[in-house]
Parts: C-alpha cells; sequence; structure tokens
C-alpha cells in the first residue's frame, strides 16, 4: 500500500461548545457564537469488478471561507499506479484522480479534515461588501447546460421578481416562491439531477436538493443574481434536533448540496429551499404542513443561515474529468469512476463499493 500526503495545512482554531448527545430539540438558530468544529471525512472505494483500466475521481474539500469552512488538508493511501490532486481552473474543485491498469483490483482511501462554522447573516444590519470580481460575476451569472438563463426560465423570474425593488427582495422572493412551490420526491434518485428547464416546463417541480436549489440558483441568474449551487456532504447530526437535517458516521448517501446568492451589502449569502422541503417531508412524524412550528422556523432561518454540520467540496458545473473518455459530469458531489465496460454507477454505493465515513474530533486529534 502506498501512502502519500498532499494539501497538509494547519490553523489554530477555536473549539466549540460540547453538544450533548439527546439535546432536546431547540429554535433552529445557527450562529457562528456556537464556535469552531472540526471533522474528519474518510472516502474508501474499491471496485471489485474492474474490466480493463480503471480511473476514479474522488471530490475534496476544496474551499477556503475564513468565516466558515477551512480545508485542513487530505491524506490518501492505496494501490493506485498513478495519483494526483487535480483542480479545475474555473471553479478551484479539487479532486483525487488515481487510475489503475487491467488486472489490478483497486482500492483506494482518502481521509480528510475540515473545520467549519455556523453562518447567520444578520438581514437587518446591510453593509457594503468587497465587490465581486468581474470573473466571478460573470463565472456566477452565466448559463450552464442544466441551468438555462432564457426562454422559460427568464420568465419565471420576472414573474416572481415583479415588483421587487432590491437585490434583496428579488433574492428573498425567489426563495419564497420556490418554498411554495416545489416538494421533495423521496423516489428521486441520489440528490437529483437540476434540469430546471424541464421542471419548469412540465410543471413537475419535484425532487431533491440538487433540483430545487438548482431551480432558486437558476432563476436568481435568470433575474440577474449571481447566485451558486455549493456540492458537499452532511458530517454530523443537527444540534437542533431536526433528524432531517444531519446526518453522522456512515454518511455514503448523506451528499447534500445548498446556495448562495450575492447581495452586495453582505456577500454571499446562504440560502437552502431544498431543506425546508426536506423538514416538510421527512421531520417526524412526517408530512407536515408549511404552518407548522417546526418548518416555519428553519423557513425563517435558511434564507440567510446554514448550521454548518456540513462539508462543501465545490461550486462547480459542467466539470470535465480529466483523463476520462471525454466525460462531464454536471456537478462533482459523488465519487466517479470508470472502466473498460463504462461509467461506474456514483448513486450506488453497494455496487460501485465506497463507503463514507465522518467523525468529530477535537484539537488534540
Amino acid at each position: 500500500m502506498q501512502r502519500r500526503e498532499f494539501l497538509l495545512t494547519s490553523a489554530a482554531l477555536a473549539t466549540g461548545a460540547v453538544w450533548p448527545a439527546g439535546r432536546s430539540m431547540a429554535a433552529f438558530n445557527p450562529s457562528p457564537e456556537h464556535g469552531w468544529r472540526m471533522f474528519e471525512v474518510t472516502l474508501r472505494v474499491e471496485v471489485l469488478k474492474p474490466e480493463g483500466a480503471t480511473r476514479v475521481w474522488l471530490p475534496l474539500p476544496s474551499m477556503q471561507e475564513k468565516d466558515w469552512i477551512r480545508s485542513m488538508g487530505s491524506l490518501w493511501q492505496g494501490n493506485a499506479a498513478h495519483a494526483r490532486l487535480l483542480r479545475n481552473p474555473d471553479y478551484g474543485a479539487e479532486m483525487l484522480y488515481a487510475e489503475w491498469e487491467a488486472g489490478e483490483k483497486p482500492v483506494l482511501e482518502v481521509t480528510s479534515r475540515i473545520a467549519t462554522r455556523d453562518r447567520a447573516i444578520d438581514l437587518t444590519r446591510p453593509g457594503q461588501a468587497a465587490p465581486l470580481s468581474r470573473a466571478d460575476r460573470r463565472l456566477y451569472t452565466r448559463a450552464t447546460t442544466l441551468l438555462p438563463t432564457d426562454g422559460i426560465v427568464r420568465q419565471t423570474a420576472l414573474d416572481i421578481t415583479r415588483g421587487a425593488r432590491s437585490d434583496e427582495a428579488r433574492a428573498r422572493a425567489i426563495y419564497e416562491w420556490v418554498v411554495d412551490n416545489t416538494f421533495r420526491n423521496p423516489k428521486t434518485r441520489g440528490c437529483g439531477l437540476g434540469d430546471i428547464r424541464t421542471m419548469l416546463i412540465t410543471g413537475d417541480l419535484s425532487g431533491k436538493c440538487a433540483d430545487l436549489n438548482a431551480l432558486y440558483v437558476g432563476l436568481a441568474r435568470a433575474a440577474g443574481l449571481p447566485a451558486r449551487d455549493v456540492y458537499g456532504i452532511r458530517v454530523a447530526d443537527s444540534r437542533f434536533g431536526y433528524r432531517s437535517l444531519g446526518k453522522s458516521g456512515d454518511i455514503s448517501k448523506a451528499q447534500h448540496c445548498r446556495a448562495e446568492v450575492w447581495l452586495s451589502e453582505y456577500g454571499w449569502v446562504p440560502v437552502d429551499p431544498a431543506d425546508v422541503r426536506k423538514v416538510v417531508l421527512e421531520e417526524p412524524p412526517g408530512g407536515l404542513v408549511l404552518t407548522d412550528d417546526k418548518v416555519i422556523d428553519v423557513r425563517k432561518r435558511l434564507f440567510g443561515s446554514w448550521e454548518m454540520n456540513w462539508l462543501a467540496y465545490n461550486t462547480a458545473h459542467d466539470l470535465p474529468l480529466p483523463g476520462s473518455r471525454k466525460l462531464t459530469v454536471p456537478f462533482l458531489m459523488y465519487p466517479q469512476g470508470e472502466t473498460a465496460a463504462g461509467l461506474l454507477d456514483s448513486l450506488d454505493p453497494a455496487s460501485f463499493s465506497y463507503r463514507i465515513t465522518s467523525q468529530e474530533i477535537t484539537a488534540q486529534s
């Protein structure tokens, strides 16, 4: 087994309060005052039926935001003939790429450490954020394959925001519209695909986070607001007792994407209408209504705040996988792999054979 190290960094972090297991449900109130937490996330991949050459691409924590997430480095080990860190030049999305020759049984494990802190924007106190660069404004307002900004998307955005007199009002109107008009579909595979034009044309506004939050992002861009999906995975239970908004231990199927919108008075503002709809569907006893106190609580907070029991990988769309047979994925949130027989099913950890685990650690670990 080979062992190599890359992206090794260090950071002095304040540790947050310890929240005991079984704490009774509290008001959903993410706040930076809860302090920093550190997590170790391990992704282990085995390709059980390799055919010919095998390649895999594993997403790595790529976002460094001083106020809410810090990547503290990753280590990998395995029997790959070649493995290296790759970084997409447009979005900065990082991945571990590895390849094996025919006849090998691929095994690869990567362990990453991150530090996170809850986000909460005080929307009652507008200020003046540092301007968004021209390059980023172009990047986060442009159309992508699954996020067009013309046609029915543009018209829907204009209808939703008609009468809104500020960017914040437009951003909030789109958020409220997505919450009111979509629903979470438990039969959707994985986190969904995010084909927002088809959603609007068919009127089927159902799906999971990659659909509902992509709809928010696409409508915001069509309304002239820079916006982006942030792709990641849940790494811990919710400190506020919401069973639907957290996952610890085996997190192989806990992928979750969120959204951000740029407002000049605040900078990037976190939003997550998809999680409001997840609470409606899944929070016990299930099938809640929008007027339930639990739903009202998260709906109010998920425009402007995130609980950071969650790892952010990247914000990339239409991402080429270097070394593949001209393969481009809509987003990189799941492990990806291919053999001579074709693409492995990244939404089926059992057949692809990967497992992702997380644990919270202390500064001394």
